[in-house]
């Protein structure tokens, strides 16, 4: 199961005036528990105004590069965990990090001959760029095309890195810049990503005949234009992998997987909580506070961040019982068909459930 560990902050760099590239050095005792596969995501625990905040960033750095774990941070509008380590994080610092989590990845291998082809907006580019260091040192024979959205040119994250990287990789890296301030001549790369224009995008630069690995991170309106897009080009859905980075506001993201019929469950449930090998009964109303809360409420350190059906982190399997997910935007659904569940967002439909945060 995941867990915190205190870590130095071996680095602080001012990406642009909003964001920041923090590097965390990685003691040899934990060099195993930080092991990331690339497109993973670490939570943050912090104090701001005698208040815990929890907070997750998404690994920029490859897990070839051993020796530094790298994330990176944009300071968003009232954002107060953004804020605090935008102005106030140094190196030297120390802060809880949790270890490495997150589905928004594929594996990679060195026979493969495919494309991939990436959409980001703002700092939706962080596990964006951890996937593209490492597809293009992994898989020699493949190419990575990336269309990144930004307000303008100085609002772009990692834009020298990614010129670097295009510099090193000519054949092989392709980086078209949307700009919704933009005065380009070419009004494609004007304006915001919408529906059209990712087809426009698709079918101008992605139109060869190679296996294609599709990953979108960003905004959820981005991510459902970019979605609806590929989807009314036929493309598989095991083909694409999306990753959200704030709770959605719309009705286009990921529906429910487990509707409740007439009938249902709605009594007090005993809810048997397995973490770190230890049972605990909790007593949970089946139309009350999420499993997790309920939880909390008892006193367990069980693992969360977001609780907002984003992430993973409080990723657990359900091994009696049956229970209700109210939102998930984080487990695949192979996942769900395993029995695992967000715990932020579960609540019991039977009398009996038992809920394994070990087997996570």
């Amino acid at each position: 199961m995941a867990k915190f560990h205190s870590l130095e902050v071996a680095s602080v760099h001012h990406e642009t005036p909003e964001a920041i590239v923090v590097g965390f050095r990685i003691p040899d005792a934990l060099r195993s528990e930080f092991q990331f596969i690339h497109g993973q995501y670490v939570t943050l625990k912090l104090t701001v105004n005698g208040e815990e905040l929890r907070r997750s960033y998404s690994i920029c750095s490859s897990p070839l590069d051993i020796h530094e774990i790298r994330i990176a941070v944009k300071r968003v509008q009232d954002g107060r965990a953004s804020t605090e380590l935008v102005e106030k994080l140094k190196q030297g610092m120390t802060l809880e990090v949790m270890t490495p989590m997150g589905n928004f990845t594929t594996a990679l291998d060195p026979t493969k001959e495919r494309h991939f082809v990436a959409f980001a907006a703002g700092s939706g580019i962080t596990p964006i760029l951890s996937i593209l260091k490492t597809v293009l040192r992994s898989e020699p024979k493949s190419r990575f095309t990336l269309f990144y959205g930004n307000t303008d040119r100085d609002r772009i994250i990692f834009r020298k890195k990614l010129d670097e990287l295009k510099t090193q990789y000519t054949d092989r890296l392709a980086v078209h810049h949307i700009l919704s301030q933009g005065k380009d001549e070419d009004a494609l790369f004007n304006g915001r990503i919408t529906t059209e224009k990712a087809k426009q995008l698709l079918g101008r630069f992605v139109a060869d005949a190679l296996h294609k690995e599709f990953f979108i991170c960003g905004p959820e309106q981005m991510m459902v234009n970019v979605s609806e897009a590929l989807e009314s080009m036929g493309v598989d859905k095991k083909q694409l992998h999306i990753e959200l980075f704030t709770s959605p506001v719309t009705s286009g993201a990921k529906k429910p997987p487990v509707a409740v019929g007439e009938g249902a469950f709605k009594g007090t449930a005993k809810v048997k909580v397995i973490l770190d090998g230890r049972e605990t009964e909790i007593t949970v109303n089946a139309n009350g506070d999420a499993v997790l809360d309920v939880a909390l409420d008892a006193g367990l350190d069980v693992p969360f961040a977001c609780k907002g059906a984003v992430c993973c982190t409080c990723k657990a399997r359900v091994v009696e019982g049956q229970v209700e997910m109210a939102m998930n935007y984080a487990l695949t659904d192979e996942e769900v068909a395993d029995g695992y569940v967000l715990t932020c967002q579960t609540h019991p439909r039977s009398a009996n459930v038992t809920i394994d945060y070990d087997q996570h």
